[in-house]
């Protein structure tokens, strides 16, 4: 044991005590019961290769031969960026038909899983419908909105022929630095732990159910809480900080029935999570009584210590990128030379096998046709624009400027993300780092404010036209799409910055300074330092990352709702605010934020 586990010692005493089940039928007692029996007759019959596949995922039609989902026993598939299944949900549903098709050909015909990223709708397919991310969800703060999101995700993930959503994110975001804080609800733990319940039951429902998935809680645990907002860096909260602030969105999630959660790339205390077993196996498999699937992130075997991470209590291993032989043959020579229990993979397989029962797959291993036509549908749009409207926050309204007459006679609209779907979605969407052009039944806030006005409506994408006669200037700026450590702020791999670009600032400037009012939209995947473009607007709104139904931005805009939005973090004021790990409001209280948590203002209609 290395010694720097001597420092987790504390952990000892904060292993939780074991979440009750919540009241249930003894219909559903029964079926548990009857599912266990299940598991226990197939895992007997299994041979080594075979359980060591069922811990396997790979990555479809990239990590494998023709014959290997079949050969080596597959047990879960991942789809992300990549080779696409094809143009038409028709076309995705029959690669995936055909991947279970071999799986079902073996000895003893386990069906497969097949999971997918689906953070924000199904978001890997163009022309789903896509939510606003879930720091707009967690803006919005409405559970019963937030568990309808989640179902339709899940019947949009269903059409396109997966079972398995690897959502919802569950962080707590200590530092806008971190490039994942559009991916979290909130700030807020309470806020984070209620819609972690939400968007559980929305997902799965009653899991054998085709038209529901199974839900993912991640990153376990402290992805968002790194020193200075480095994805996969350093977490040093101590036991009682990761009690107080990090796990009870994961016990809320495992108490609502979740089906598997996903190690995080962070370390805690200098130890791996994914080869952290007093967090995995003691407080969460122990704990917290999670009898589900605990999964590593990508390519988890060759990064964090090999065989490690499967004592550690990881079920499941994103086997991507050249890691499947060396993951398969590695953890058959840690069973074969007692470095491995086989205790410890008869535990990882039962989990994967009680998931697939729960799914109902060994009697409905194929996804069905019917569901394509809710693709994107009027319904689900209709949810998602809801979605659009109750997470805008309104941060400055001076002279009453909104709602906007529907009558004004001129409006210009300036800037790229005004009239570009992709760009007002994030990353994650139709690609894992975003796009930056339009896509399929996507409407953009452009559109909306052409529909909404009965005047002029002008675009002046670049500012470079001189429309200072116009009665408002709308202006829209922001971030670009990015994903993971693409977004850290400060990250080699970029040039990003908390503030506005130089370009951005400028739009706003021109039109302020001569003369026009202004209204500046902000689109981006976590609070920026925009004060002083706040101070020279006459009206500011946090529209976050919207998705696909960017019209719903204009309908609050011309008052046909009023904003009902509220901070889900703090607003920074400064620059200076992040010269320490954390950003404002976290262990440090003379930090004082330019906009608290839960402000937003509404407009007198």
């Amino acid at each position: 044991m290395p010694s720097k586990f001597h420092k987790y010692q504390i952990f000892i005493p904060l292993i939780f005590t074991v979440i009750g089940c919540k009241n249930t039928s003894n219909s559903k007692v029964d079926e548990d019961i009857m599912i266990e029996k299940k598991v226990d007759s197939l895992l007997k019959l299994m041979t080594l290769e075979e359980k060591i596949g069922q811990m396997t995922q790979v990555r479809h039609f990239w990590d494998t031969k023709d014959d290997d989902i079949a050969t080596k026993f597959i047990g879960s598939v991942i789809h992300t960026q990549g080779i696409n299944p094809g143009e038409t949900a028709e076309e995705w549903q029959q690669k995936f038909v055909k991947l279970q098709k071999q799986a079902l050909s073996t000895r003893l015909g386990i069906p497969l899983l097949f999971g997918v990223d689906a953070v924000h709708g199904q978001n890997t397919y163009n022309g789903a419908t896509i939510f606003p991310h879930n720091i707009g969800l967690g803006a919005a703060a409405n559970e019963k909105l937030v568990e309808k999101a989640a179902a339709i995700t899940a019947v949009e993930a269903q059409a396109t022929g997966f079972n398995w959503v690897f959502a919802p994110c569950v962080a707590i975001p200590f530092n806008e630095k971190w490039g994942r804080v559009y991916e979290a609800f909130s700030e807020s733990t309470e806020i984070t732990e209620k819609l972690t319940k939400a968007s559980v039951r929305g997902h799965q429902g009653n899991l054998s159910d085709s038209k529901t998935v199974m839900a993912t809680a991640k990153h376990f645990v402290g992805d968002g809480s790194t020193d200075y907002g480095v994805e996969g860096g350093e977490t040093s909260l101590n036991a009682t900080e990761i009690e107080a602030k990090l796990l009870a969105p994961y016990k809320a999630a495992v108490q609502e029935g979740i089906g598997a959660v996903m190690a995080s790339f962070n370390t805690v205390t200098g130890i791996s999570m994914h080869a952290h077993k007093r967090l995995i196996t003691d407080t969460l498999k122990v704990g917290m009584n999670f009898k589900g699937i605990v999964v590593s992130d990508w390519k988890g075997y060759s990064r964090f210590g090999g065989n490690d991470i499967i004592n550690a209590g990881v079920d499941v291993v994103m086997a991507v990128d050249g890691d499947l032989d060396d993951f398969q043959s590695g953890v058959k020579k840690g069973v074969e030379n007692d470095s491995i229990s086989m205790s410890r993979i008869d535990d990882a397989v039962r989990r994967v096998l009680r998931q697939k029962y729960r799914l109902g797959l060994f009697e409905n291993p194929f996804p069905d046709p019917s569901f394509i036509a809710k693709i994107g549908c009027t319904e689900h749009r209709k949810v998602a624009k809801r979605a659009v409207r109750e997470s805008l926050v309104l941060l400055k309204n001076e002279n009453n400027i909104l709602p906007i007459d529907k009558k004004t006679k001129k409006i210009i609209v300036v800037g790229e993300h005004a009239n570009n779907s992709g760009l007002q979605s994030g990353g994650w969407t139709v690609n894992w780092q975003g796009t930056k052009e339009n896509y399929k039944g996507a409407t953009t806030i452009l559109d909306g404010i052409k529909k909404q006005s009965k005047g002029t409506v002008i675009y002046d994408k670049d500012a470079t036209g001189n429309h200072y006669d116009a009665d408002l200037a709308i202006i829209v700026v922001g971030e670009n799409p990015y994903a993971e450590f693409f977004g850290d702020i400060g990250h080699e791999s970029n040039q990003l910055e908390l503030t506005l670009t130089k370009e951005h600032q400028n739009y706003i400037n021109k039109y302020q300074e001569n003369g026009v009012k202004t209204l500046v939209i902000l689109i981006s995947g976590r609070p920026l330092v925009v004060t002083e473009q706040i101070k020279k607007s006459d009206a500011f709104v946090a529209a976050w990352l919207p998705g696909s139904e960017g019209d719903g931005v204009a309908e609050v805009l011309f008052g046909d709702y009023n904003f009902s939005g509220k901070l889900p973090h703090s607003w920074p004021k400064s620059i200076d605010d992040f010269k320490g790990k954390y950003g404002p409001n976290f262990w440090d209280a003379s930090i004082e934020p330019l906009y608290p948590f839960g402000y937003g203002l509404t407009f007198k209609k």
